[in-house]
């Protein structure tokens, strides 16, 4: 009887003992719930906006370019007789750099200057003995005209005192009369011949002398041009960077024979937005990041286009970096950053906070009350690679999601930390079970 009782007191404790593991497993704790939450949770990282001078960096790549170039161009066609420089050579302005063969070139500057000395003697024979000459027959022929007709009226005079006496007939005194008319005419033709002479006639005989000496002298500069064309000199102080013929090759007119740079400085040439150009000014600096070199080159603002591109809408900006020793490359490729206006107390974020919005605005991810994301439009100013100033939107007491916010929605739970404070956490957790074991 005693044995039925306790097995019957077992039976009904195991039974009330499941019973109350049954109901405990249905329920969760406060600390299973937060614990549930947790896991749930997206990690961020997040601070609050700072406050401290920010400055504006413009950045943009270009190519090194000479401060000044010519490709030396021969106008004629014909063989390179020698040249004077080679490729790597110091050049200065003015230098003989190549020279063409020329000798037919030389036998027609020859004949030109014949030409002309013929022409000069032609004008001078014109000007000092054949319009003189000229000019002395026609005053002959009047002061031969005026004696002529002096003796006619005297003639005519004296016949007419003789028929009033009586002594000679009237038709004497009509012949003297008509030969005194005669000589008159006469004497009025030889007057508007020497007129005609020294003013038409010498003019166009010294016009028609000039203009010949003119055409030959023209033609004599033509052969001397030409002449030139076979030498190519330096235009500028510089350096040879390319010669691509040698003596005995034919220099084709139009077609480069030898290039010369001025490397002592060079010019990197950036396109940038109109709002930033506008931020800058002649002789504000800048910083080259040139392959091969450790550190960044210092170089000025030289030249701000007074007009945009009207392809891309940019403005071009040439940035001028000495280079005496030679050691940057023309080609080189390069990326510049300028740097424009200065925010001394500025309200900023790291840039990684701002998450461009759907309507093309700009927002930031603050954490709310229950540890939950907001979107928020914010209002930037100056940028920085690093930071962004924030000039509405935010303040300085609020928590923004500065890593980690980028594709989350409105209401997301965060939870401030990354994995290396998760595995921190579970490794103090272990630590502390072991102790327990311990």
């Amino acid at each position: 009887m005693d044995n039925r009782s306790g097995i019957l007191r077992c039976t009904a404790g195991l039974t009330a003992a499941l019973l109350v593991c049954s109901i405990s497993g249905c329920k969760k704790t406060a600390a299973d719930e937060d614990s549930d939450t947790e896991s749930s949770a997206v990690s961020v990282q997040a601070g609050h906006p700072t406050v401290g001078p920010i400055s504006e960096e413009i950045a943009a790549d270009a190519i090194l370019a000479p401060l000044a170039q010519a490709a030396l161009a021969p106008k004629i066609s014909a063989p390179i007789s020698a040249e004077y420089a080679q490729r790597g050579a110091h050049v200065r302005k003015g230098q003989l750099l190549l020279t063409l063969e020329d000798r037919d070139l030389q036998g027609n500057a020859a004949d030109s200057r014949g030409a002309v000395t013929s022409a000069q003697a032609a004008y001078t024979a014109a000007t000092q003995a054949t319009i003189p000459e000229d000019v002395q027959k026609a005053q002959v022929d009047v002061d031969q005209a005026k004696a002529n007709l002096d003796v006619a009226r005297r003639t005519a005079n004296e016949r007419r005192r003789l028929l009033a006496q009586g002594a000679i007939a009237g038709r004497d005194v009509d012949t003297s009369v008509a030969l005194a008319v005669q000589a008159e005419a006469s004497y009025d033709t030889a007057v508007k011949h020497l007129q005609s002479v020294q003013n038409t006639t010498r003019h166009t005989n010294a016009q028609s002398a000039q203009g010949q000496l003119a055409s030959a002298q023209g033609r004599l500069m033509n052969a001397e041009a030409q002449v030139g064309y076979a030498r190519l000199r330096s235009p500028i102080d510089g350096v040879v960077t390319d010669r691509p013929l040698f003596p005995g090759e034919i220099a084709t007119a139009g077609t480069p024979a030898i290039t010369v740079m001025d490397t002592s400085s060079l010019i990197a040439k950036l396109h940038i937005a109109q709002v930033s150009a506008q931020k800058l000014h002649i002789g504000d600096k800048a910083e080259l990041a040139i392959p091969g070199v450790d550190k960044p080159q210092f170089a000025t603002v030289s030249l701000i286009s007074p007009a945009l591109d009207p392809g891309s809408t940019t403005v071009e900006v040439w940035l001028k970096i000495a280079n005496p020793e030679g050691l940057y490359k023309v080609g080189t490729a390069v990326h510049a950053t300028l740097h424009g206006a200065t925010i001394p107390n500025a309200l900023q974020v790291p840039s990684n906070a701002i998450v461009p919005g759907e309507d093309g605005g700009t927002n930031i991810l603050v954490i709310s009350s229950g540890n939950t994301a907001k979107k928020r439009p914010v209002k930037v100013g100056i940028r920085s690679p690093e930071n962004v100033q924030i000039l509405e939107g935010v303040t300085s007491a609020d928590m923004v999601i500065t890593d980690g916010g980028y594709g989350l929605d409105d209401g997301t739970k965060v939870k401030i930390g990354g994995d290396q404070d998760d595995n921190k956490r579970g490794d103090d957790r272990g630590a502390g079970e072991k102790g327990d074991k311990d």
